[in-house]
């Protein structure tokens, strides 16, 4: 159903606003509009211009609940006031800040340690004290690394000519590391024949104590010790947080409802008059909810309300809020992927669920798949509230009544008697066409109700709009349901074998609604007494409504045999469990229970989707189409009315 809006302006002094909002306001969902622009006939408006104040507190305190283990599970703390939250937001920030300056701290002796393990790392399995070689006097030294094809050269051709000693490290893959020695004399001749050798010098510091396998040893020992020392930090932390939690929860929640309260400003307008300064504050509010909003506020002398009449018709259209029993809510989500109605249309929910859900039980008759899309659906929407899954639980209800009409269980058709029929192999005789699979006469039949009951509530939303076009000439008003009715009537008579009526009655029954539909512009514009000339000549306009008319008797064919494919997919899925049962083996009397059941799953899964996607094809192009413009727009309140705010 869809609630009844009413649209309110609300004012008062102007520094009462953060008041109203936060005692009567955030009670209630209202949907605000903007004052400047919906009050225009008002002189001397003006907008707030004032900053948020809660803002920066706001995003501190939402930083530091998102650092907590499951928030919504922690108990506030209820007893702060407005400016102890203030100075825990700013004291916690200030804690967190000085232990994360700590942390960074480490992670940057830390890096260092890294770098300086990544230079001394090569040059490990030198034994010599790095101190005493760094402040040799009489020898000159170089570190670094030569390519390993020049080192194996060298080796190979220049090792007894060098008067130099190379002491091999690590090596990888391209390098070889290590330091040649020579005497200061040499040591110019030395480094040319290097340098030739493409030899690259790594400079090492007096920071490095003992051996180089010592001094890497010691930078592991101070890499440890600040991690343990960020471990100890984590912990103040996670410490701290838990301890504050109740309080930075309560926090987060108040700021966030005062920041939302302050922001209603962005949707006010000022108004200066005889030296007082008013806000004003407009929007749509649901009838109840305006009912207890004047009752609560009648004995404040500071708030005043007007309730509109007749404002949408000159102000737009009120936004829609659905509110359907919980065993049709899930069905909203289809309404919604169609589009809203509009405030003068019906709300289509209930007939969707009905429909979709009996079309789908029929398409997808058997008692053990159906209780499994209803239970597994049932306890998925349960924890989750997928609205998808709540469909799939309605869905299964009905399959699993239409499996016991069609007395199958998890493909078996053996075990229980149907109720009704078994949609393979049962016929029925009819005349001019003789023998046909019964479930696709009953499929048509339910299709023409359908359709007809679609016409039916086109008819009172057309009414509801004043269309007089849409109520009594359209192809699904008046005109169109006496023509269908007409002919699924003649229909029934004859196929039923009673005597159908004579040419002329038939005539009548066919040609005025055509007729009428025909000229349906003129005579629209001939009751509500416009004086319109007609665009097009008489003759165009004549063709063009023939050919509008042999449309319209072709979408009504369709449109019915459309709904054959309710009984094809009910035979269908009895075919398909024919084949799962005979791949199992079941008629030699020795079933594999294994294919049996991943049959099933198989089944279950994909022709569900499909079924799923098929009555949903059904529901907008043969149903909504016929009736349904979907043409309103949600209501979207600025804040939601919730259970802590109700008590208030």
């Amino acid at each position: 159903m869809i609630v009844k809006m009413k649209f309110i302006n609300i004012s008062g002094p102007r520094n009462d606003i953060d008041r109203v909002t936060d005692t009567y306001l955030s009670k209630y969902e209202i949907q605000l509009e903007s004052a400047l622009s919906e009050l225009k006939t008002v002189d001397n408006l003006r907008p707030f211009v004032e900053l948020n104040p809660y803002r920066d507190a706001l995003s501190m305190a939402n930083k530091f609940v998102g650092y907590l283990d499951n928030p919504d599970k922690i108990k506030p703390d209820v007893t702060l006031a407005l400016n102890d939250m203030f100075e825990l937001v700013r004291t916690a920030n200030e804690e967190y800040e000085h232990l994360q300056e700590k942390k960074e701290k480490q992670k940057q002796v830390i890096e260092a340690s890294r770098q300086k393990q990544q230079i001394i790392a090569p040059f490990q399995p030198l034994d010599c004290n790095l101190q005493e070689v760094l402040n040799y006097r009489f020898i000159s030294y170089r570190f670094g690394k030569l390519p390993i094809e020049y080192y194996h050269k060298m080796q190979k051709y220049l090792v007894d000519d060098l008067d130099a000693i190379y002491v091999e490290g690590d090596r990888d893959d391209t390098y070889v590391y290590g330091a040649y020695f020579v005497s200061p004399g040499e040591a110019p001749k030395a480094d040319a024949i290097f340098r030739s050798l493409h030899f690259e010098r790594i400079t090492l510091t007096d920071e490095y104590k003992g051996t180089p396998s010592q001094a890497y040893r010691a930078l592991s020992r101070e890499i440890d010790k600040s991690q343990k020392e960020i471990e100890a930090l984590n912990q103040q932390i996670a410490d701290f947080l838990t301890k504050q939690g109740p309080q930075l929860v309560a926090a987060q929640k108040r700021l966030q409802e005062l920041s939302n309260n302050f922001d209603v400003r962005k949707m006010a307008a000022r108004m200066e008059e005889n030296k007082e300064d008013y806000y004003i504050l407009c929007g749509w509010m649901a009838e109840d909810d305006v009912e207890k909003f004047t009752e609560e506020i009648k004995n404040d002398d500071k708030v005043f309300v007007v309730v509109e009449e007749e404002r949408d018709k000159y102000f737009g259209e009120p936004p829609t809020k659905l509110e359907n029993p919980k065993l049709f809510k899930p069905f909203e989500m289809y309404v919604q992927m169609y589009g809203l109605p509009a405030h003068n249309e019906m709300d289509p929910t209930i007939f969707v669920a009905l429909t979709y859900s009996f079309i789908f039980g029929a398409m997808f008759g058997d008692v053990g798949q159906g209780l499994l899309l209803l239970i597994g659906g049932g306890l998925l929407y349960h924890f989750k509230k997928i609205p998808l899954a709540g469909i799939v639980s309605c869905a299964g209800f009905f399959s699993t009544i239409f499996g016991f009409l069609f007395g199958s269980i998890f493909g078996f058709e053996d075990i229980i008697q149907p109720l009704w029929l078994r949609p393979i192999d049962h016929m029925t005789t009819l005349p001019f066409i003789g023998k046909l699979n019964t479930v696709f006469i009953v499929a048509v039949a339910f299709g023409m109700g359908v359709i007809i009951f679609a016409m039916i509530l086109h008819i009172i939303n057309a009414a509801r709009s004043h269309d007089v076009e849409a109520t009594w000439f359209d192809i699904n008003g008046v005109a169109g349901l006496v023509f269908y009715a007409s002919i699924v009537a003649v229909i029934v008579l004859f196929m039923t074998g009673h005597k159908t009526p004579a040419g002329w009655v038939l005539a009548i029954m066919f040609g005025i609604p055509l007729l009428l539909i025909l000229f349906r512009e003129p005579l629209t514009k001939k009751i509500e007494k416009k004086s319109d000339k007609m665009e097009e000549s008489k003759a165009m306009f004549l063709i063009q409504g023939f050919f509008e008319l042999f449309e319209t008797l072709l979408s009504y064919f369709s449109n019915t045999l459309s709904f054959v494919r309710i009984g094809a997919f009910a035979v269908s899925h009895a075919a398909m469990m024919e084949v799962v049962l005979m791949l199992a083996g079941v008629e030699e009397g020795n079933p594999n229970w294994i294919v049996i059941v991943l049959g099933n799953l198989f089944v279950c899964g994909m022709e569900g989707l499909i079924v799923g996607i098929q009555v949903l094809r059904l529901e907008y192009y043969e149903m909504f189409s016929r009736f349904y413009s979907g043409s309103g727009h949600a209501f979207s309140p600025y804040t939601q009315k919730t259970e802590s705010n109700s008590k208030k």
